[in-house]
């Protein structure tokens, strides 16, 4: 794998229900919907590194708000976290590829067999902040060759999208869930369908 961290950066996180990473881990989507977390500084979300590791949240995770045939992704998370643990597992990085904007229900509804969500949760994101579009993240996922522990700092915690990691876990060895022919299969599907491609 050719992306690497800088040695003496510190390594961004986008946090992410931990069901979702999961889903991504699969290769059963490559898509991420933000709109940005409560507290987020500039108050509308923004790509603040294309690369990031893929921290896992759990205390906000609803079945419900999953596609029936991907519920079990939620308890699945579940039997390796335990409300209070202090530390969190990192087994995923990702680069972004494309970064499309969203403004309306019609373009969402193009993609609703292309992700775990159920239509109400991607309207609500849709809804949410109503002026700033959804954005539509193509995500490269790599599985990490070595499953790191990290500790769960407070500032690691709060409804934000982004977190520095305080140590940086590495990606020697980290592989990607899809090939090269794959990915860009499942790319030019997603941009045929919301007429980028033609």
């Amino acid at each position: 794998m050719s992306e690497q961290v800088p040695a003496n950066a510190a390594p961004v996180a986008l946090k992410e229900w931990a069901a979702v990473i999961d889903a991504l881990l699969q290769g059963r989507q490559i898509m991420l919907l933000r709109k940005g977390g409560i507290i987020e500084e500039t108050r509308e979300f923004q790509l603040v590194s294309p690369s990031f590791y893929l921290l896992p949240g759990y205390e906000h995770q609803r079945e419900e708000l999953l596609k029936e045939e991907a519920r079990g992704l939620v308890a699945q998370t579940l039997k390796t976290w335990q409300p209070g643990q202090t530390y969190v597992t990192l087994r995923a990085y990702g680069r972004v590829t494309d970064d499309i904007e969203i403004r309306d229900q019609e373009t969402l509804d193009l993609l609703r067999d292309q992700h775990v969500w159920t239509d109400r949760f991607a309207e609500e994101r849709l809804r949410w902040k109503k002026r700033n579009p959804l954005h539509l993240l193509l995500v490269r996922v790599y599985r990490l060759a070595d499953e790191a522990k990290v500790p769960l700092l407070p500032a690691y915690t709060g409804c934000k999208s982004w977190v520095r990691l305080a140590s940086n876990p590495g990606l020697d060895g980290a592989t990607p869930v899809l090939g090269d022919d794959a990915y860009e299969a499942a790319v030019g599907d997603v941009k045929r369908r919301l007429g980028l491609l033609h």
